[in-house]
């Protein structure tokens, strides 16, 4: 009968044990979502300040012709339809400003479309 008290306080440190890991385990978060616009030839808002680390999702939306976005130091883009939305969903790994620009020819102002990320820790 010795063995029942050994195995009864295995079990409790188990539970114990178990108990603490769920207490100090973060919660994960829902991404923070954000609307942009794209009509020739630019973005609104044409900037926005992200936290490193954090998972967003960029909600782009097309009010006019096809238009993308590509963040070349975070390897992600994305291609909207004309009067389409997409999303592009990735976590900002780095600090500092970037630049990305529309990914699909969307007429003579297409290569001055541009929008800033600005990442802070």
């Amino acid at each position: 009968m010795k063995l029942r008290p050994a195995l009864l306080s295995v079990f409790a440190a188990m539970v114990l044990t178990t108990l603490l890991v769920i207490q100090t385990t973060p919660a994960q978060t829902a991404p923070r979502r954000i609307e942009v616009t794209a009509k020739r030839f630019n973005f609104t808002p044409g900037d926005i300040t992200l936290k490193k680390g954090e998972p967003v999702v960029l909600l782009l939306k097309s009010v006019d012709v096809a238009h993308g976005i590509s963040f070349k130091e975070f390897g992600v883009q994305t291609k909207v339809g004309k009067r389409q939305t997409s999303e592009l969903a990735f976590t900002p790994d780095k600090t500092g400003t970037f630049v990305g620009h529309c990914s699909v020819f969307c007429g003579s102002g297409h290569g001055t479309m541009e929008f800033t990320l600005h990442v802070v820790d």
